[in-house]
């Protein structure tokens, strides 16, 4: 354990590409009328939400989370293209995989989890390249 690699900047740069990706992902110009509509929600219900909150809490998972991710590939011998190929298969074999699972569960359409599993690959798959890639 002593031989961990964690650049902390790599995290926190990590960890705030999450408020950035989920802004582009779930945008207008994206997902966001269909995100919307999937979930039963309106413009008025999200005005409704404090945007702090929301976002603080945000970040700090997205912390936990990149954390997580930088101990894994903590070893001096990880590069970016490894830091990519795990942040894809974490986000695509763990953390979708369950959302998948519990959304099925929760009757959720598949358009549902396309969209919501398909912004999970991709984070886990932009935040190994980061740490990857940011030594």
């Amino acid at each position: 354990m002593e031989n961990i690699i964690i650049n902390h900047w790599a995290v926190l740069t990590a960890a705030l590409a999450n408020l950035l990706i989920g802004a582009i992902w779930y945008s207008p110009i994206l997902f966001y009328n269909s995100w919307k509509k999937e979930n039963d929600l309106t413009d008025e219900m999200l005005q409704q939400s404090s945007p702090v909150k929301t976002y603080g809490l945000s970040f700090l998972i997205s912390c936990l989370i990149s954390y997580n991710l930088a101990f894994f590939l903590g070893d001096a011998n990880v590069d970016w293209q490894w830091g990519t190929t795990a942040g894809f298969l974490t986000g695509f074999g763990w953390a979708a995989a369950i959302f998948v699972i519990i959304a099925l569960f929760e009757q959720k359409s598949w358009k549902y989890m396309l969209i919501n599993s398909g912004y999970i690959i991709l984070y886990f798959t932009v935040i190994g390249f980061i740490i990857g890639a940011w030594r």
